[in-house]
């Protein structure tokens, strides 16, 4: 199942397909939840359903300005090889050791933190979860320990407090990584998927992602 997804600042109607609905349904490995980030992803995603001999349904929090963004292309090498990575660290790190804070979030947001953060230099990492359900425990701890000075740990997504995946992956960041001080950082918690204002949305997309990086 294909569901577009995105906060584009084009209103409530145009931006979530409800991530937090599937992921309350989501138990005992009954499905598959993913949001690619790139074409090589995305790509990948599809023909790992195809070949792979598990049969459960998938569910995919398709982009949509994400289509025609440069950012998200991929080499036609990451087409022809490799596979789905169920989380994508930070590319853009050069200095792993200096790293004081990692961010995971998933979707097209990632974009928008990763510029904030080369904008401000600041020693944080970005990571991409593409798979939300099920949780990838064991990847997620790989990249944690990729950054051993980091003990901070952010969860960054477009939607508000009680949507998006937060409420059904935080008990899986509290119980893996007890040692790390967890946060969230997201719009206020709203009746609606989002607001019906693309000056109020721009002003709520730049605080969310701003506020990521504070106390650093």
């Amino acid at each position: 199942m294909l569901l577009p997804h995105g906060y584009e600042g084009q209103g409530p109607e145009h931006s979530s397909a409800r991530i937090e609905r599937f992921l309350t349904l989501a138990a005992e490995d009954n499905i598959q939840i993913c949001n690619a980030t790139t074409a090589a992803q995305f790509f990948h995603l599809l023909r790992r359903q195809m070949k792979r001999t598990v049969r459960k349904p998938l569910i995919v929090f398709t982009p949509k300005s994400l289509l025609r963004a440069k950012v998200s292309r991929s080499k036609v090498e990451e087409l022809t090889e490799g596979s789905f990575q169920e989380v994508l660290d930070d590319p853009r790190v050069t200095d792993p050791e200096a790293v004081q804070r990692v961010v995971f979030c998933s979707g097209k947001i990632a974009y928008d933190a990763l510029d904030a953060r080369d904008a401000l230099g600041a020693p944080v990492a970005i990571a991409r979860i593409e798979q939300l359900f099920p949780w990838p425990f064991d990847a997620v701890s790989e990249v944690l320990a990729h950054y051993p000075n980091a003990k901070q740990i952010f969860w960054l997504q477009e939607e508000p407090e009680n949507m998006g995946a937060w409420n059904a992956i935080k008990g899986r960041l509290f119980e893996a990584h007890s040692d790390y001080w967890i946060h969230r950082e997201s719009r206020a918690e709203s009746g609606s998927p989002a607001t019906g204002s693309h000056a109020i949305h721009g002003q709520e997309q730049e605080d969310v992602v701003a506020r990521i990086f504070e106390g650093l």
